[in-house]
C-alpha cells in the first residue's frame, strides 16, 4: 500500500516538475527574444533634439 502511494506521489511530482522546467525553458526562449521598439520610446527618441 504504501509503495503504491509513493509511485502515484512520485508520478504526480513528475509531472509537476516537466510542467516547472517547461515554464522556465519558455521564460529564457522569451528573454532571449529581443523586443520591439514601442512607438512612445521612438518619438521620445525622436523629440529629445526639440
Amino acid at each position: 500500500m504504501a509503495a503504491d502511494t509513493a509511485i502515484f506521489v512520485s508520478k504526480r511530482l513528475q509531472r509537476a516538475a516537466f510542467a516547472v522546467l517547461c515554464l522556465i525553458a519558455a521564460q529564457f526562449v522569451l528573454a532571449s527574444c529581443e523586443p520591439e521598439p514601442s512607438p512612445m520610446a521612438a518619438r521620445v527618441g525622436t523629440l529629445g533634439g526639440y
